[in-house]
C-alpha cells in the first residue's frame, strides 16, 4: 500500500508539471532532460515518457551487469584488476606473513590465484539473479535511480540482491575453489602455520570470505558501468539508452 501510495503521489506530480510547460530537470551525471509525461506514450523525440525511462534504464542496468559479469569472469578478471582482487583473509594474513619469512610465498602465492580463479569461474553464475531483479523495478524504482546519485541503480541492486547472490554463490563458489585447488591449497597453508610453536592458530572460513569478496567485485564493476553510462555518451549504444541518458547539458 505504501508502494502504491508513493507511486501515486510520483504520477500526480509528475502529470502537473508536464501540464506546466514540459518543465525540464537535471540529473547527477545525465545533464538536463524532460520530465516524462504520465500520459504521453513512447515518441522519437521530445520529453522522456514513463515507459521509455523504465525501459532505458533497465537496458542500461542490463547492460551493465553483462559487461562486469563477462568482465569479472574472464581469466585474470579479478586476478589481475587491483579494484576487486582478492588477497588472502584479513584474518589470516599473519599466515601469509609468517609463512612467507620461511621461504613459502610460492605457496601463498598459488593459494591466492587459485582463490581468485575461483571467484572468476562463479562470476558469470550471478547474471540472472540481477536481471530477475531488473524486472522488477516498479517506476517509482527506476525514478529514484534515474534522479539519485550515480551509483543509485547499484545500492539498488545491493540492497535487493545481495542476500540471494550470497547464498547462490556459495555452493558455486565452494565448487570453483575446490576445482581451482584453492581449498587444498588454503588448508596446506593453514595446516602448516598451525603447527609452528607458540602461533594463535587460525581457521576462518574460507568461502564465506571468498564469497562475500566475489559478491562485493560485482557490485563494483557494476557501479563502473552505471557511472560510465551515465557520464560517457559513447557508452550509449541505443536509441533509447541515448534518449534517456543523453539530455542537453545546461
Amino acid at each position: 500500500m505504501k508502494n502504491f501510495r508513493s507511486a501515486a503521489l510520483l504520477t500526480v506530480a509528475l502529470a502537473l508539471t508536464a501540464a506546466a510547460a514540459q518543465a525540464q530537470i537535471k540529473l547527477p551525471g545525465l545533464g538536463t532532460i524532460k520530465l516524462p509525461s504520465t500520459t504521453k506514450t513512447t515518441t522519437s523525440g521530445g520529453a522522456v515518457t514513463q515507459q521509455e525511462a523504465a525501459m532505458g534504464l533497465k537496458e542500461a542496468l542490463t547492460q551493465g551487469i553483462s559487461k562486469g559479469a563477462d568482465q569479472a569472469s574472464k581469466q585474470d578478471g579479478f586476478y589481475l584488476n587491483s579494484l576487486i582482487r582478492i588477497p588472502f583473509p584479513p584474518d589470516a594474513q599473519r599466515v601469509a606473513t609468517t609463512l612467507r619469512s620461511i621461504g613459502l610465498g610460492s605457496e601463498v602465492d598459488k593459494f591466492e590465484l587459485a582463490l581468485n580463479r575461483g571467484a572468476e569461474q562463479a562470476a558469470i553464475k550471478a547474471k540472472p539473479i540481477f536481471i530477475s531483479a531488473i524486472k522488477s523495478l516498479s517506476f517509482s524504482d527506476v525514478w529514484n535511480i534515474l534522479t539519485g546519485q550515480k551509483d543509485a541503480a547499484t545500492q539498488y541492486l545491493k540492497r535487493t540482491t545481495t542476500t540471494q547472490l550470497v547464498s547462490a554463490f556459495s555452493p558455486i563458489m565452494q565448487q570453483a575453489l575446490d576445482q581451482t585447488q584453492a581449498t587444498r591449497y588454503y588448508t596446506g597453508l593453514v595446516t602448516r602455520y598451525n603447527q609452528i610453536p607458540l602461533v594463535k592458530k587460525v581457521n576462518p572460513n574460507l568461502n564465506e570470505y571468498a564469497t562475500g569478496k566475489a559478491v562485493d567485485g560485482l557490485f563494483t564493476l557494476i557501479a563502473q558501468e552505471e557511472a560510465n553510462i551515465r557520464e560517457n555518451p559513447v557508452a550509449r549504444t541505443t536509441e533509447l539508452l541515448k534518449k534517456v541518458f543523453g539530455g542537453k547539458k545546461s
